[in-house]
């Protein structure tokens, strides 16, 4: 690993968001909630001697020195490991990127999530320790940005570590829900829908690149009829796999907002179209935008678009 101390520990989830720890090379740092350590992370669910970070001989390692809750690198519980820059690592509810200075010195400061640092100067780098601000309370609720950690990493992070809970993703105008259950996942919504099958709103949210996260504590009565059953690398592989398909359908797929209109007067034939096209004309009829004939259709999105896209080049529908 080239550039000796060129490497910084930046905190992009949980409550000490924005700060961020300067990694000196052929030093340690020991992260724990002692406060006698180096990195103090004041919160119930990091042990009082947690990790330790290596950097000696040019190369970065971490150790778990047997945590309760074990640390975590791009999803793998680990008890040693060697560290690269952009790895993620989980420690209690913090995940925390290695990056490298120059990167840092070139990101233009935005709004921080979570009450967290916001890279002002005025400020300190480093997250709070036991010589510096404790003010922060414990929330158990891990926050960030999808941006900074893409939905289908913060999901193998919370499977591998068997996390429950409601992990709560904002999106645009679009607020989307998945419900996990000791890392398995057992219902998604998106805007609470009753029309959107959770297998649905699940694959459509592995789309989704911006937006704000944050796990919630599951509510108490959360209970779902037809919960998702299957591991949620099969749920991932086929999210992937939809959105791949769905990129193949070429430039003109509309958007999920976007308006379906009747062609009028209507040239073609309606018996031209198969009896599964038929279905999503009736659709349309019934409530003409993109999204609501995605959740009300029978098929899943793909076969629905593939419908869609087959009514718009045959001149039956525009879209508006």
């Amino acid at each position: 690993m080239s550039g000796r101390g060129g490497y910084v520990l930046k905190f992009i989830s949980g409550k000490y968001q924005g700060g961020e720890f300067p990694l000196e090379m052929e030093a340690e740092i020991v992260i724990g909630r002692s406060s006698e350590l180096d990195m103090v992370l004041v919160e119930d669910m990091v042990s009082r001697r947690h990790a330790r970070i290596t950097s000696f001989g040019g190369e970065l390692g971490i150790e778990d020195f047997g945590s309760t809750n074990g640390t975590f690198v791009n999803g793998e519980r680990i008890s040693k490991a060697k560290l690269k820059e952009g790895d993620r690592i989980l420690v209690g509810t913090n995940i925390i990127k290695l990056v490298h200075r120059d990167s840092i010195e070139r990101e233009a400061t935005g709004p921080v999530v979570g009450g967290g640092y916001t890279g002002d100067s005025s400020r300190p780098t480093a997250p709070p320790t036991g010589r510096h601000n404790t003010s922060h309370t414990m929330t158990g609720v891990i926050s960030g940005l999808i941006d900074e950690v893409p939905l289908p990493d913060l999901l193998q992070l919370f499977s591998t570590s068997k996390r429950s809970g409601m992990l709560v993703i904002l999106c645009g105008e679009d607020t989307g829900k998945v419900f996990l259950r000791q890392g398995r996942v057992f219902y998604a919504t998106i805007n609470d829908a009753p029309s959107l099958s959770a297998y649905k709103a699940f694959y459509r949210m592995m789309a989704w690149k911006t937006g704000q996260f944050s796990l919630e504590h599951l509510p108490p009565d959360a209970g779902f009829d037809n919960e998702i059953n299957e591991s949620i690398e099969g749920l991932m592989m086929e999210g992937m796999r939809q959105l791949d398909e769905m990129h193949n359908l070429g430039g003109d797929v509309p958007d999920m907002q976007a308006y379906l209109v009747v062609n009028k007067p209507l040239t073609p034939k309606l018996r031209d179209l198969s009896p599964e096209q038929l279905d999503i004309f009736q659709l349309i009829l019934n409530d003409s935008r993109v999204s609501a004939v995605l959740n009300s259709s029978e098929g899943n999105d793909i076969e629905t678009m593939r419908g869609i896209l087959h009514l718009v080049r045959n001149e039956f529908l525009r879209v508006s």
